[in-house]
């Protein structure tokens, strides 16, 4: 029987995020990169990525990306700024999102 996931916790963890950095932690040191709202703390993170993926979380750590300054031909403004995740997992785990 499958388990059920609350759906607070789809909320949290927003999008996986897919970069050769992130890569490069998830090879090195199991860690993996999300987008979540500007809300969330730790322990919601956390939390959301037990439940979702059904792994242990050691450590978050959580970063505050601000919003960049854009210029397309005469017209400039803001890329919205965003707020990632980037959670290490117990050795040997891992999360199947993240397979290329």
């Amino acid at each position: 029987m499958a388990k059920v996931v609350e759906a607070k916790y789809y909320d949290l963890l927003r999008a996986p995020i897919i970069t050769e950095q992130s890569m490069k932690l998830v090879e090195d040191s199991n860690r993996y990169t999300f987008k979540v709202p500007k809300t969330a703390n730790k322990v919601e993170i956390k939390k959301a990525v037990e439940a979702v993926f059904g792994v242990e979380v050691l450590k978050v750590n959580t970063i505050t990306v601000l919003p960049k300054r854009k210029k397309v031909g005469k017209y400039e403004g803001l890329k919205p700024g965003y707020k990632k995740a980037i959670v290490q997992l117990k050795e040997g785990q891992k999360i199947a999102a993240f397979a290329v």
